[in-house]
């Protein structure tokens, strides 16, 4: 028989929900970011021995290393969507830049790519507004079943920014999408950031079905349950496609931060709204999240646009193709033009 803890011993603490969200968020950043790293190499692997996956090859499907890679993200994705069940949008949407720096450093070690002296200032500074949003994060409170989260979800504050979601996206995919959608990235993205808010609270009101069913508590039979589960299944396909279509216009270089700006803003705005992360704080508390949120966005941006000029930098003055179109780096095509100008001019007179 083990001896009765002595008198005035401290129990150890159980983990607070905030502390179970920031570990599934960090977590799940570490596994994402990991993986876009093996997804890359094994595409490298898988062109070397056959046709690229960006000229319609799929022989990456037969490489181990690709697979993992997809594993590792759905893992990281699983963790995302736990982390929401247990700590606020304000604490774990933010986190989501940490899975940049993952790729930046194991892509320095991994793939040999430089890591650039404002890439390192653009992870420092997502690191320290990380942290300063951890420290200063509202303890939220936990629905106790779907019935209460669908009150939160019926108050006349959320129902306003539903409303108002509601009927943007309208405009912009009536109105501003057939006319201004190829000439500018706002139509495409805000339609994305405005249904991706949704999806999110959306996604949080279902963890937390799931968590109580299996704690014995049963959601299945509410009809909210499987409300929310079609509001999140449409807005998530709507999502995607108009994601899709960003990325097809416009440069990912651009996309990525912008997309991240908004989607992040929105999500944490409708958060704040419907589940009310930040009441009873002070207002040095709410505004040393703001801060720390806009310094993670800062480092956000510093880091794709470093990336941006490393791939303006790599197009200076040699390129490799394939079929006229698809660049290719040293390693993978043995065929080079020329594009310099001046080059050629040289070569004339000599």
């Amino acid at each position: 028989m083990s001896a009765a803890p002595p008198a005035g011993a401290e129990l150890p603490m159980a983990m607070s929900d905030n502390a179970r969200g920031l570990v599934l968020a960090v977590a799940s950043s570490a596994f994402i970011g990991a993986s876009f790293i093996l997804k890359k190499k094994g595409l490298k692997r898988a062109a070397s021995d056959g046709t690229r996956a960006g000229i319609g090859g799929y022989t990456y499907l037969l490489e181990p290393l690709w697979w993992t890679g997809m594993v590792t993200m759905i893992v990281g994705e699983v963790a995302n969507f736990v982390a929401y069940v247990y700590a606020p949008a304000v604490l774990v949407t933010p986190l989501g830049a940490l899975s940049i720096i993952v790729s930046a450093f194991l892509a320095h070690f991994m793939l040999k790519e430089r890591l650039q002296r404002m890439s390192i200032v653009g992870c420092v500074c997502c690191i320290v507004g990380s942290v300063v949003i951890v420290i200063h994060v509202p303890q939220e409170h936990t629905p106790s079943s779907v019935q209460e989260i669908w009150d939160l979800a019926t108050q006349p504050a959320f129902l306003i920014y539903v409303g108002a979601t509601i009927s943007t996206v309208l405009a912009l995919v009536l109105y501003f999408e057939p006319h201004y959608g190829q000439t500018n990235i706002l139509v495409y993205l805000g339609i994305c950031s405005l249904m991706g808010s949704l999806t999110v609270v959306s996604i949080k009101a279902i963890g937390i079905a799931i968590k109580l069913t299996l704690e014995g508590i049963s959601q299945i039979a509410y009809p909210q349950t499987w409300f929310f589960v079609t509001v999140a299944a449409v807005c998530v396909v709507t999502q995607l496609n108009y994601l899709n279509k960003a990325l097809d216009t416009f440069n990912a270089a651009i996309v990525s931060p912008v997309y991240y700006v908004m989607f992040t803003t929105l999500t944490i705005v409708a958060s704040a709204i419907m589940f009310k992360d930040w009441s009873g704080q002070t207002a040095s508390s709410i505004a040393s999240e703001i801060c720390g949120f806009i310094t993670v966005l800062s480092g956000t941006i510093i880091l794709h646009s470093t990336r941006e000029q490393e791939s303006a930098n790599a197009r200076g003055t040699v390129q490799w193709y394939v079929g006229g179109d698809s660049v290719k780096s040293v390693e993978e095509e043995h065929l080079v033009t020329l594009s310099n100008s001046d080059y050629l001019e040289r070569r004339e007179f000599t």
